[in-house]
């Protein structure tokens, strides 16, 4: 749990001062770290769309917008899969392993 704790710290660390996260992001965010959560930390996460925007409470729009930003700008690694059953693939970044820009994904 306290691996949790530190991931979820250093990447609030890593948005304080980037102004092109806002709260959307922040709440896509959020979704993508307990749905990883609930698979037990392990990478990649297997999204579905419908559930994240249900957790996150944005758009459709909304989420597509924030999940390119965020994969954009380095915060996730995201591997969208357009087929009507299989999910979507998500990295969660290791910002305390790779501090600043160049980061990780587990």
């Amino acid at each position: 749990m306290d691996k949790a704790r530190e991931r979820l710290t250093a990447f609030f660390e890593a948005v304080k001062n980037d102004n092109r996260i806002g709260s959307t992001h922040l709440s896509l965010y959020l979704a993508l770290f307990q749905l990883w959560n609930q698979n037990d930390f392990e990478d990649p996460v297997s999204i579905h769309r419908p559930e994240v925007l249900e957790l996150a409470k944005i758009s459709r729009s909304t989420y597509h917008r924030c999940m390119r930003d965020l994969n954009d700008h380095g915060y996730v690694k995201y591997i969208a899969s357009y087929h009507p059953i299989l999910g979507s693939i998500v990295y969660m970044v290791d910002f305390e392993a790779s501090p600043g820009k160049s980061f990780n994904y587990l």
